[in-house]
């Protein structure tokens, strides 16, 4: 997706976890305290369901391009999950291009749910991405060219990988899908 506002200031704005719970369906609310941000910056979050706390590391920073934060393992009596969420940004034109990427470790019983997880994915990224536009002050491109752009399909669909659910790393053409 495009933003309006330099990379910069959409980096400055997704380097702070707290900001997450504004428009992240993966992250029900953090901890209010300031954290200064940088690699191995610990948060405290809620994962939507939960009832306690968990926490949130950010596990790649580089300063105005890429940004992830990885939450801590959480049990159930399926399984585990370890949800992971990426962000790489491109100046673009008078704004910035921002690719968002989830990709959610899914460990014994969990694993037999992976289609579900990934359907949920594609069904919560593209309307997390209209949030976070949103919070950022708007599209620099039409919201609806955002959901239509597609990569080439080939003629026979490619299996899913088991664990790496990444529905919105698809980068936004100008003019393709529209």
């Amino acid at each position: 997706m495009i933003v309006s506002r330099p990379a910069a200031e959409v980096f400055d704005f997704l380097a702070d976890a707290r900001n997450l719970s504004l428009w992240s369906s993966g992250v029900a609310g953090v901890d209010g305290d300031a954290v200064p941000p940088g690699a191995n910056a610990e948060y405290r979050y809620r994962y939507p369901g939960r009832h306690r706390e968990h926490r949130l590391v950010c596990a790649g920073y580089e300063p105005c391009r890429h940004i992830v934060f990885r939450g801590q393992r959480m049990w159930s009596p399926l399984g585990t999950q370890v949800p992971e969420y990426g962000f790489d940004l491109l100046p673009y034109g008078a704004g910035t291009l921002v690719r968002l990427s989830v990709h959610s470790s899914l460990g014994a019983g969990m694993a037999l749910f992976s289609p579900v997880v990934a359907m949920a994915w594609r069904r919560d990224l593209p309307v997390d991405a209209r949030k976070l536009c949103e919070a950022l002050g708007g599209l620099h491109a039409a919201p609806r060219a955002l959901e239509a752009v597609r990569t080439a399909e080939p003629a026979v669909p490619a299996p899913e990988p088991p664990f790496d659910y990444a529905p919105a790393a698809r980068v936004f053409q100008p003019g393709v899908g529209a």
